[in-house]
């Protein structure tokens, strides 16, 4: 819940009637959309070379499942983008978006105040929430949205108080308005849909706010990882920063995961993550630095989807080198970030993801064509 207090011009109701918007590459529909369960990789998303292109009008949907008005699902986009918002807001009537900047820094001004999400940081701003989103040149990233739930910290179980993202790193904004009576446009989400409306004042003309539903920032930098340190290759849930837990309990609707920079000292391991099918979908993004399980292919603003059920695992160049690869502690993903949405949804990819960006890598699927036989039955 939350409380606001503004400024004497009056409440958020005073606007002019909601008129349908275009909404681009942007979609919640995923009914009709074609369907393969291959492995998918994208090299890095195009800037926008066209002039005035604002965070919502630079957004592109890769995939999702689901749907807004059951209020059950998720969404995956891209962002790219060149221009403020200026005189413009947004709110997502839908469900809360989970922001990860990839290349330029956010200036997000909401109703509660300003954040400034730069690369290796994050931000989710909850459903309803107004804001609007300034950069000072050509700016990528991504997006996870999800409906019917909310992010919360994964339950720690035996790890115990303290680890992975611990809650006093995440920051909320504190309150800042300006008194502005010019004519500002509103977008708001609802049902997939885009929509705008016109009023005469600025949207953040909040002087004070409290309550428990706020936007947030975090740095993944602060993240606290949790490793294995005698043998075998921990699952991928040690990294999870946030999840918003599904209708069965222990699943996610969507976990947000990364992959930060840590020490690997497994010994009899192969260290890397190993082959493996299972029944999540897995969207991989590169915020920076190179993969240590497909370096130089896998690239930073590029992204991977590996369906359910699909195998996948490291490419054949680090397949060798973990393979014949000193078991000594070394480090692992410096000067590198990325990340996983991990859904228990089957994900179905749009048309703008499998043509129209024309980023697929068609090739993606040679990286493991050349992996050895090592197998030796008179090895005892």
């Amino acid at each position: 819940k939350q409380w606001y207090q503004r400024r004497v011009r009056g409440p958020s109701v005073q606007r002019y009637p909601f008129q349908e918007e275009e909404t681009g590459n942007y979609t919640n529909d995923f009914n009709n959309l074609p369907v393969t369960p291959k492995q998918l990789r994208w090299k890095p998303f195009d800037l926008p070379t066209a002039e005035g292109v604002d965070f919502v009008k630079g957004m592109h949907t890769v995939g999702g499942a689901g749907d807004p008005c059951t209020r059950y699902g998720a969404a995956i986009h891209i962002y790219t983008c060149n221009t403020s918002m200026s005189n413009k807001a947004f709110y997502n009537a839908d469900g809360d978006m989970l922001i990860v900047p990839q290349q330029g820094t956010l200036f997000v001004t909401t109703e509660m105040g300003r954040m400034e999400v730069a690369p290796n940081e994050i931000c989710v701003i909850q459903q309803g929430i107004r804001f609007k989103v300034d950069v000072t040149g050509p700016s990528r990233g991504y997006i996870l949205e999800v409906w019917g739930n909310h992010f919360v910290l994964p339950n720690l179980g035996p790890i115990g108080a303290n680890g992975l993202a611990n809650p006093r790193d995440f920051l909320t904004p504190v309150s800042w308005y300006e008194d502005l009576e010019t004519e500002h446009q509103i977008f708001s989400k609802f049902q997939g849909k885009l929509f705008s409306a016109k009023q005469d004042h600025s949207p953040f003309d909040v002087v004070a706010w409290h309550g428990n539903y706020a936007p947030y920032k975090y740095n993944l930098k602060n993240f606290m990882v949790i490793n294995a340190t005698a043998f075998d290759h921990a699952d991928p849930s040690i990294f999870t920063v946030l999840t918003c837990p599904g209708h069965l309990v222990g699943t996610a609707l969507c976990d947000f995961v990364i992959f930060p920079p840590r020490w690997a000292v497994q010994d009899h391991t192969f260290r890397p993550p190993y082959y493996h099918r299972n029944c999540m979908s897995e969207f991989m993004g590169l915020i920076y630095g190179k993969y240590e399980a497909k370096e130089g292919e896998f690239q930073p603003g590029g992204a991977s989807l590996h369906s359910m059920m699909t195998p996948h695992g490291p490419d054949t160049k680090c397949f060798t080198g973990a393979s014949n690869a000193e078991l000594k502690p070394v480090r692992v993903a410096d000067n590198t970030q990325s990340f996983m949405f991990e859904s228990s949804l089957s994900l179905k990819t749009t048309s703008w993801g499998l043509k129209t960006c024309q980023k697929v890598d068609d090739d993606y699927w040679k990286c493991w064509q050349n992996l050895p036989k090592l197998f030796d039955p008179n090895q005892k």
